[in-house]
C-alpha cells in the first residue's frame, strides 16, 4: 500500500518528528509513505489532499492546531476535519488524521506527537482492509 503524508509546516520540527514515527508505524503494516507534501498549516491540508489523493491508496495528515486567544483554532479545526472526512468519502480511500488539536497548548504537544502519528497510520491500515 502506497500512501501520501500531508504535513503542516507551521510546527515543522514537531511534524518532522511525527513523520518519523509515522514511517516507523507504516513499516509494521507494509505501508509505504512514498510522498510527503508540506503545506503552510493544517488549513491547507484538504486542498493538498484533493489535488493528490487520486494517485495514492490513502493518506495521513500531520499537523498541530494550537489553542489561541479566540475560537479561530476551533473553527479551523472543525472545518479541516469535516473536509478530510468529505475527501475520504469522495475518493473512497482511508485518510488517517494525525492533527493534534484544535486547542492544543504547548505542554500538550510533545506527549501527543508519537501516538497521533502512529494512530493515523494504524487507521489507514485498518480502514484499507474493510
Amino acid at each position: 500500500m502506497k500512501i501520501i503524508a500531508v504535513c503542516g509546516s507551521f510546527h515543522k520540527e514537531e511534524i518532522e518528528s511525527m513523520l518519523e514515527f509515522a514511517r516507523d508505524e507504516a513499516s509494521k503494516y507494509s505501508i509505504e509513505i512514498t510522498d510527503v507534501i508540506w503545506v503552510p498549516g493544517s488549513m491547507e491540508v484538504p486542498l493538498a489532499l484533493e489535488r493528490s489523493l487520486e494517485e495514492f491508496d490513502g493518506a495521513i495528515c500531520l499537523g498541530i492546531i494550537e489553542k489561541g486567544e479566540t475560537l479561530h483554532g476551533a473553527a479551523m479545526g472543525n472545518a479541516v476535519i469535516k473536509s478530510v472526512i468529505d475527501l475520504q468519502l469522495k475518493f473512497n480511500k482511508p485518510i488517517g488524521l494525525g492533527i493534534i488539536g484544535p486547542g492544543a497548548e504547548p505542554q500538550h504537544i510533545p506527549p501527543r506527537l508519537e501516538p497521533h502519528a502512529r494512530a493515523a497510520v494504524a487507521a489507514v491500515s485498518e480502514m484499507s482492509s474493510l
